[in-house]
């Protein structure tokens, strides 16, 4: 067994934190391809993966509101309460978590322009756009066979 003298330690360290960053950016999307965003299925099912890339309260409502164009983050905020229906409100950090897992998953675009205050906009990519008729239908479902009660 060799021992690590102090430069071993700090290479190892180094690396580490290298190892860290990498993963950061991996996860964040800027190193990521489209098809290592999209959650892999351990069984390969294409419904099991859709199914944790829409799993949430709110990343559907967050499509359907971007359906009509970009908004910024207090107007998706805003329209997430409107249809609320008694719900509690929306934690901003919830919210920031849905928005970045949409991007995360290539559904919506996250436009910074670099302003103080921060001005930020949301909306739909190709991705996105292409699920807009899925949602369609659910709702048109929704609409013929679930009774609000």
């Amino acid at each position: 067994m060799t021992s690590m003298d102090k430069n071993d330690t700090m290479n190892f360290l180094a690396s580490s934190r290298e190892r860290r960053l990498l993963r950061r950016r991996l996860s964040s999307g800027d190193l990521a391809t489209m098809s290592s965003k999209v959650p892999q299925s351990p069984c390969g099912c294409p419904v099991l993966a859709f199914q944790r890339m829409i799993s949430g309260k709110y990343k559907i409502r967050i499509l359907w509101d971007l359906k009509d164009g970009p908004l910024r983050y207090g107007e998706i905020r805003s329209g997430l309460l409107r249809g609320a229906g008694g719900s509690a409100e929306i934690a901003p950090r919830v919210l920031s978590r849905e928005l970045k897992a949409l991007a995360g998953f290539g559904l919506i675009d996250r436009k910074d322009f670099g302003l103080v205050p921060p001005k930020v906009e949301y909306r739909l990519t190709r991705t996105g756009q292409s699920f807009i008729p899925v949602i369609t239908a659910i709702r048109s479902w929704g609409m013929r066979h679930l009774r609000a009660g």
